[in-house]
């Protein structure tokens, strides 16, 4: 047996453990299956064990397999620790944001502030199950989003802080009949459809959580249709379709369409800061520590009568960070209801 272990082939083997399905432990690793089913079979080689039973309908791991999955995650544990203890505050810490003057933007605005030593980079993307498998990947370091929405196997490599219990809202197109009001009461929407991000596979713990909004109401979740890129894109495509479009209350002005705050109930959308356990930075001492702040200081954890969150959100915003974040760290709670 060798002595020496690629760490390649060491996520390789934990990934396809957590998701028990070559195509999809494939995609977490932005690896083609091909590819990942030679990884396992030389790791099968260098260790002389068998790792997985395959068949046509599904992966079994061996009893070698679960005997030495917690041994492969220590080692890659250990791995991510040295190379951010080796990078200091000299490498960029790479943020995922949804926009600029959002939440997550207002955070790190603030981060940058705390720690101007630091290379606190953005880039502005949408969906937490897009970025949680970069950050699995190493391709990434800190996102923001719904972790109830997450996958087990996902949440298992994450530790995340709750930053805000948004309220949602609906966009409009400008002459639509709603739009003319304030508010527009959850019931009002019932007999029609609206957009959720459904077939983005980036997105799929948003999509999940409209559907659980709109169960027994008479709400549809939006068939699958291309992503608009840009706000005139966004503009044409609205006018074009004037199907509502789920966001939340402080989404960006969009040309040709107006927002309106969901009531009867006022349902929230929970926003947490999500990186790989085990991350040690400055920078993202620094993001968790703005996150707490601006939390605490304009209540985007307090919940009030009458509101809406899944109890499985409930549960997650009030869970302390997952073992294995760095020590000391701040932390936050959703007070209770």
């Amino acid at each position: 047996m060798t002595r020496d272990l690629d760490p390649r082939l060491l996520r390789a083997f934990v990934a396809v453990a957590e998701e028990l399905h070559f195509t999809r432990a494939a995609a977490r690793l932005y690896v083609a299956q091909q590819a990942l089913s030679r990884d396992i079979r030389r790791l099968e080689r260098e260790l002389g064990v068998e790792l997985f039973v395959r068949t046509t309908r599904q992966v079994t791991p061996t009893a070698d397999a679960e005997r030495l999955l917690p041994y492969a995650r220590r080692l890659l544990l250990a791995q991510d620790e040295l190379l951010a203890a080796a990078a200091g505050t000299g490498r960029p810490l790479l943020v995922d944001l949804n926009s600029a003057g959002m939440t997550s933007g207002r955070v790190l605005a603030l981060a940058r502030e705390l720690a101007p030593e630091c290379e606190l980079m953005a880039r502005y993307e949408s969906g937490l199950t897009g970025a949680a498998a970069e950050i699995a990947a190493g391709r990434l370091d800190v996102s923001f989003g719904r972790v109830a929405g997450l996958a087990p196997a996902a949440r298992a490599a994450l530790a995340h802080q709750p930053v805000r219990l948004e309220p949602m809202a609906v966009l409009l197109p400008e002459d639509h009949p709603l739009a003319a009001r304030e508010s527009v009461p959850l019931d009002a929407l019932a007999g029609g459809s609206v957009y959720a991000g459904a077939g983005n596979p980036r997105t799929r713990e948003w999509t999940d959580l409209a559907g659980l909004l709109f169960e027994g109401r008479g709400i549809a979740v939006a068939p699958p249709a291309p992503m608009a890129v840009g706000a005139e894109e966004f503009r044409r495509v609205m006018a074009k379709s004037r199907t509502p479009v789920l966001a939340v209350v402080d989404f960006p002005a969009m040309p040709g369409t107006v927002r309106r705050p969901i009531t009867a109930p006022v349902p929230l959308s929970p926003l947490s800061m999500v990186w790989r356990a085990g991350l040690r930075h400055p920078g993202l001492d620094a993001l968790r520590t703005a996150a707490a702040r601006l939390a605490a200081e304009e209540g985007w954890l307090r919940r009030t009568p009458g509101d809406w969150l899944p109890d499985q959100d409930t549960a997650v915003m009030r869970a302390p960070e997952r073992a294995g974040a760095r020590a000391g760290a701040l932390t936050t709670r959703a007070p209770a209801e």
